[in-house]
């Protein structure tokens, strides 16, 4: 069927019959009479020569003919009106769709998003997290933001930020540690990455041959600074990430000794062409972070 001689108001009719199963409810979303709309899927009925509901004494019944067709439907007006919605202030509203780091998201990104929000209004971001495991195609993301050394195969890798870890815990615990060796009275909060410990002891001074207490492995620093709140333990975690709570005071960081095992890259396929919604979004990422960090924001390997 060519594109003028689409039925579309009968297309409507029988796709919200079709979701309330009542020609009434259908008539009262789509502002006609019931009779308008039983007419409608009628003539439809008629022209696909099918039968597309079973009408019973209380509402309606979808044939297998008229199951077959709704889901095409129920999609097709889905997109129309999604694509409908993106225009805001005479202007389409592009769709970004970008992963970060869960701690990247929660400590940097979100406090940050409202102004690249006020100069980019074109641009409908769409954030999803994850634990620094991602897979950029599979997902349908333009970017990931993610924590390493910048070199993932496939794609292209703008560094952003250093975050280098410190030992952070509640007030209490920080009182009790005098010296670095102190940390060892207590449990240690890690991440997956078992040599973060190891190397922040080794730039402590503390002697490589003393034994680990008992530790926790998280595979999110959040859920692991959320077990350092509430008093399990010391954390080894990113500072920078966790301002809020240094600055009200929830949480210390009881020595300067830091160690760097990464940085936070934004990263895309390198089949991906940027839009002009990545490229504002790339643009407003490297300015705020270089005014913030002072580093010069660095292509990474490939």
């Amino acid at each position: 069927m060519v594109r003028p001689h689409l039925p579309l108001n009968a297309l409507r009719a029988f796709e919200a019959s079709a979701r309330h199963l009542s020609f009434t409810r259908a008539a009262i979303e789509l502002c006609v009479t019931q009779a308008a709309v039983s007419h409608q899927v009628k003539a439809l009925e008629s022209q696909l020569n099918v039968t597309l509901f079973t009408r019973l004494p209380r509402g309606l019944m979808l044939t297998s003919e008229g199951e077959t067709l709704l889901p095409t439907l129920r999609e097709a007006f889905d997109r129309i009106a999604g694509a409908l919605e993106r225009f805001e202030g005479g202007r389409y509203r592009e769709v970004l769709r970008v992963g970060a780091v869960g701690t990247f998201a929660v400590g940097w990104l979100l406090p940050r998003l409202p102004a690249f929000k006020a100069q980019n209004p074109f641009v409908d971001l769409r954030l999803s997290t994850n634990n620094n495991r991602v897979d950029i195609a599979a997902e349908g993301l333009d970017y990931a933001i993610r924590f390493g050394t910048g070199a993932w195969h496939g794609v292209d890798a703008l560094r952003l930020l250093d975050a280098p870890l410190s030992v952070l815990c509640i007030p209490e615990i920080a009182e009790q540690l005098k010296v670095p060796a102190d940390v060892f009275k207590h449990t240690l909060l890690r991440s997956y990455r078992a040599d973060e410990w190891p190397q922040w002891f080794s730039a402590a001074g503390v002697p490589a041959d003393v034994p680990l207490p008992s530790s926790i492995v998280f595979d999110s620093s959040l859920a692991m600074m959320e077990a350092a709140l509430q008093g399990a333990g010391v954390a080894l975690a990113p500072p920078l990430l966790f301002s809020r709570h240094l600055h009200a005071e929830v949480i210390r960081q009881p020595f300067d000794i830091v160690v760097t095992m990464g940085s936070y890259w934004l990263t895309r396929l390198q089949s991906r062409p940027e839009s002009p919604a990545m490229v504002a979004f790339r643009d407003w990422l490297v300015e705020v972070a270089t005014a913030e960090t002072g580093l010069t924001v660095a292509d990474g390997e490939s």
